[in-house]
């Protein structure tokens, strides 16, 4: 082994051009799949920060009935199916040890009415218990304008993209009940119209859910501007709003509505017509001499909402414990489900995010096939130098041959030469490629197309490079050297005493 690496170091000195071209192709190699390797661990690290943990959770449960799996960017605004059974689903996710968290949300599209103009705009809802929400999700947005709203309270927090994009539409400019203008967040349409600029702390909204009459209008109070920490855009359609506000805009079962659920016997009584009704006071012992009919009161009950989780939702966003795959989650929970009797079934969220999901999909696979065509343009550049290398020291290795070298030798020399420049310029390739990935963070490159911030693993390009990423490209660039060395092996190795004296 000794005597194969000095002989393999003398012909690399011996032919440094070669050998420098081969080096400067495996450097750059290593370097671009490093840094490759980096942006795609940045990258699935951003998509689970900002969509995972910061929007939708890892998995999302939806009803049977509905079409399709996508209901977070569903085509046209289509509705989302309600779910009207959480308490059976609750008790499902409670059992489950791989369910760190939950949060039942409504979502649907709503029109956004301006008593000013016949043409309404669109906003997308999701109705969530406040406090709740901050717990399943405590850090994806900032409130900039306004405050946090209280349990219980009606109110609206109005994405600070949505408020710009709603006021190019109809010049009205949303800011908090009894707040300001705040000009260091107009947009610039709204600051060069600030002297004409209405104002309005509160929207009016319509419920669009296919198949229920029942929708209202309904006036939410604007309690706080907020702006999404990353892919604002995407994310800034969607407006929060409390869960029971939600629930009368689209016409669905509230808690309140479900607490004043009238008793059996006086679905009955009230049930009873004509002679059946009659027929309670028909009959002669029922008359009593002297008795004074009295009017009928009927005392209203005050409805106390104690518990908002039992009217109707339209998703269950879940948070699984590090380290629970995708698929065992899905098939343990769906069974679960499903002997429960539930009528919802559990989707990914890379499904239940729709387009997002799958442009993040295709981005990282973009990257990856990037890694790999760069892996065979390394491993033919290299193959073809060191093939016509081995042809051009034909007289070399013939005499070699001559002299008792065997071909394993031979073939074991030219590894040895391809190792050498692989171990010196690959590896220096990947320390600067680490010493890239630790440095371009440092210089916030920042983006405001969205789909370029998923890319960046969030507002600021954020490569990461952890200790299983430097391995695996480790593992290609050993991959790349012994594949890149196999045929000028084979070539050098076929070479005799013959082809030298030909040669020469």
């Amino acid at each position: 082994m000794k005597l194969l690496l000095t002989i393999a170091w003398r012909n690399i000195l011996r032919h440094k051009g070669k050998s420098l071209v081969i080096g400067i192709i495996l450097f750059t190699g290593a370097f671009l799949m490093t840094v490759g390797n980096g942006v795609i661990s940045g990258m699935a690290a951003g998509v689970e920060k900002n969509i995972i943990n910061g929007f939708m959770g890892d998995i999302v449960l939806v009803s049977d009935a509905q079409k399709s799996d996508n209901i977070l960017l569903n085509m046209m605004g289509s509705s989302i199916e309600p779910i009207n059974s959480y308490k059976k689903i609750k008790e499902v996710l409670a059992a489950q040890p791989y369910v760190r968290h939950y949060l039942p949300v409504g979502k649907n599209l709503a029109m956004v009415l301006d008593e000013n103009s016949d043409t309404p705009g669109f906003a997308y809802l999701i109705g969530v218990d406040f406090a709740e929400y901050r717990k399943m999700f405590p850090d994806n947005f900032t409130v900039i304008e306004g405050s946090y709203p209280a349990r219980g309270e009606r109110a609206l927090l109005f994405p600070d993209f949505a408020r710009g994009e709603f006021f190019n539409y109809y010049n009205i400019w949303f800011v908090p009940e009894g707040g300001r203008l705040v000009k260091e967040n107009l947009s610039k349409e709204a600051l060069a119209a600030i002297n004409t600029l209405q104002v309005s702390s509160s929207a009016v909204m319509l419920g669009m859910s296919s198949g229920i009459n029942t929708t209202s209008d309904i006036r939410f109070p604007v309690r706080g501007i907020i702006r999404y920490g990353a892919l604002n855009k995407i994310f800034g359609h969607f407006c929060l709003v409390d869960i029971e506000s939600y629930r009368e805009c689209l016409g669905y079962f509230t808690a309140a509505d479900m607490a004043a659920q009238v008793p059996k016997e006086e679905k009955q009584l009230l049930g009873l017509e004509g002679s059946d009704l009659d027929s309670l006071f028909g009959g002669d012992s029922m008359i009593v001499s002297g008795y004074k009919k009295a009017p009928l009161k009927i005392k209203a009950k005050k409805i106390v909402i104690s518990n908002t989780e039992d009217g109707t939702y339209n998703a269950v966003f879940i948070k699984l414990n590090p380290g629970v795959t995708y698929k065992d989650a899905l098939a343990k929970l769906n069974k679960a489900l499903s002997e429960a009797g539930t009528g919802v079934h559990a989707a990914p969220w890379s499904k239940a995010s729709g387009p997002m999901g799958s442009m993040a999909l295709i981005i990282k696979s973009a990257l990856f096939i990037f890694v790999t065509l760069l892996f065979c343009v390394a491993v033919i550049i290299i193959v073809n130098t060191l093939t016509m290398s081995a042809l051009e020291r034909a007289s070399e290795l013939g005499m070699m041959r001559a002299v008792g070298a065997h071909k394993t030798f031979i073939a074991g020399m030219f590894l040895g030469e391809t190792a050498i420049l692989s171990s010196v310029f690959g590896g220096g390739g990947i320390l600067a490629g680490i010493l890239a990935v630790r440095l371009i963070p440092l210089f916030r490159i920042t983006t405001a197309n969205d789909m370029l911030q998923i890319l960046y693993g969030g507002n600021y390009f954020n490569p990461l490079l952890s200790l299983s990423g430097v391995l695996l490209t480790v593992f290609q660039l050993l991959v790349v050297t012994v594949i890149a060395a196999l045929y000028p092996m084979r070539v050098a190795g076929n070479i005799t005493p013959l082809d030298a004296i030909s040669r020469d």
